[in-house]
């Protein structure tokens, strides 16, 4: 079941299209990730389904629910984490935590939200001598505590050390287990990779690829990468014979083959029937950054 539907949305500034009819389903229960390029229409497509932005055209629906039309019902099921966000500086993170858990009826433990981000440290501490690191998962937190249906966070792990965005990630795996639907903006691919159940990849105002991570990584043409030196030469008639193979490559006697899955078990029996031993043996996959540098390349040009 879509919980959120986005269909023929379009945004423009100043004449310029920034949303070109994007369109998109969310089922429930899934992380969904949004990609791009800087500008692409990410920001904005997400503001449309916050509320945020009015569309130009085009349906947004969440759990139903039209953004504008039904704000005051959006805002019980939808938490959101901005990509920049202030407060006020002198609310210590106690008081900030203990005043949006007022704005609902049944509230999550903000007391165990901030165990969980790390803050619980820093409960006496003033929102202006947070660092940039804990500002952030403070919103985090600010977008759980209502116990939403769906969750938009946009950049979530920005200004996050390696350690505290691993275990951040755990945390949004968690709150998907937990039944909530996960609409996530990120620059980090490694981050859609691990996270992301389908993702949405925005060029200029429109979704120019959507599948799974792993579906995006084998439509792109790198492929998986084996390359080694035989110890012994290996034949033409040998390699053609290799199923799923893109291109092979012979240098200075290092032979460098593009395939994928299949083509690195047809070339480790090719050489144990033939005995040879593959020295500086090395098998490279593609990953969501290839796919994603492929999908978007010809905006660099």
């Amino acid at each position: 079941m879509s919980i959120i539907e986005v269909r023929g949305l379009r945004k423009a500034y100043g004449g310029r299209s920034v949303v070109d009819g994007v369109a998109f389903a969310v089922e429930e229960g899934e992380i969904f990730g949004i990609l791009g390029p800087n500008g692409a229409g990410k920001t904005t497509t997400v503001e449309c389904v916050e509320g945020l932005r009015e569309p130009d055209a085009g349906t947004v629906r969440v759990a139903g629910l039209d953004p504008r039309a039904d704000r005051d019902g959006l805002t019980r099921i939808l938490g959101v984490q901005l990509q920049e966000s202030e407060l006020q500086e002198k609310l210590t993170v106690r008081e900030t935590l203990e005043l949006y858990s007022a704005f609902y009826p049944n509230p999550a433990d903000w007391r165990g939200l901030a165990e969980r981000l790390g803050l619980t440290g820093k409960l006496t501490t003033r929102f202006g001598n947070l660092s940039g690191g804990q500002k952030q998962r403070l919103f985090i937190a600010l977008a759980l505590i209502g116990r939403p249906k769906v969750v938009v966070l946009d950049e979530l792990t920005t200004g996050l050390d390696p350690r505290a965005r691993r275990d951040t990630w755990k945390l949004i795996e968690d709150v998907r287990d937990s039944g909530v639907t996960v609409l996530l903006v990120t620059h980090f691919m490694e981050e859609a990779q691990r996270l992301c159940d389908r993702i949405a990849v925005i060029k200029q105002g429109r979704v120019a690829a959507l599948d799974t991570p792993e579906g995006l990584i084998r439509r792109s043409a790198g492929g998986t990468v084996i390359s080694f030196s035989p110890s012994r030469p290996l034949h033409d008639g040998d390699l053609a014979g290799l199923p799923e193979t893109s291109a092979v490559e012979r240098r200075n006697g290092h032979l460098t083959i593009h395939g994928t899955d299949a083509t690195v078990n047809a070339v480790i029996s090719l050489l144990a029937r033939h005995r040879i031993t593959a020295h500086q043996l090395r098998v490279v996959d593609s990953t969501l950054d290839d796919a994603f540098l492929e999908l978007t390349e010809d905006l660099e040009n």
